[in-house]
């Protein structure tokens, strides 16, 4: 029974990145959350706010990926890595931008508290980084990360 729970050593490996995205995931998310909860307390419309929570979490959630997710070293390829990483966090922030503007409409319509409009309006902001935290990650590892350079995760590009 205990050889059928042990893990093969591919599948330890897994369980290591998926750990380490998901803690990389929550320093982001928690950055951005402060910078939208922030910025949208404050009286920004929920683009501006989403737009600096984004750029906010965009830079360590970026970092933590790309250097201890992944442990990819050396310098990125353009085309390869930046690039496609780029377009899925444009893409997630456009989502979240769509997202806090419809929970900001809904809000102002049924909720005169200004506290209880920033919580919800910050609630659709996060939840919809929760939403994409999955897809976000397979997309990571198998388009950005993993991939053909999987096998060697000391370096990114060839010298």
């Amino acid at each position: 029974m205990a050889e059928k729970l042990a893990l093969s050593a591919h599948q330890r490996q897994r369980l290591r990145i998926w750990i380490r995205y998901t803690g990389g995931s929550v320093v982001a998310a928690a950055v951005s959350e402060v910078a939208f909860l922030t910025a949208y307390g404050l009286g920004a419309v929920p683009i501006v706010a989403s737009v600096l929570a984004f750029v906010s979490g965009a830079v360590p959630n970026y970092l933590l990926n790309r250097y201890w997710a992944w442990q990819r070293r050396g310098r990125a390829d353009r085309t390869r890595e930046t690039l496609p990483y780029i377009a899925i966090i444009v893409v997630t922030a456009l989502v979240a931008i769509g997202m806090t503007t419809l929970a900001d409409i809904w809000v102002r319509e049924h909720i005169d508290s200004h506290s209880w409009r920033t919580l919800l309006v910050g609630a659709a902001y996060i939840g919809t980084y929760g939403v994409m935290f999955v897809l976000k990650f397979v997309l990571f590892d198998r388009l950005i990360f993993g991939g053909r350079a999987a096998g060697t995760p000391a370096t990114t590009s060839r010298a």
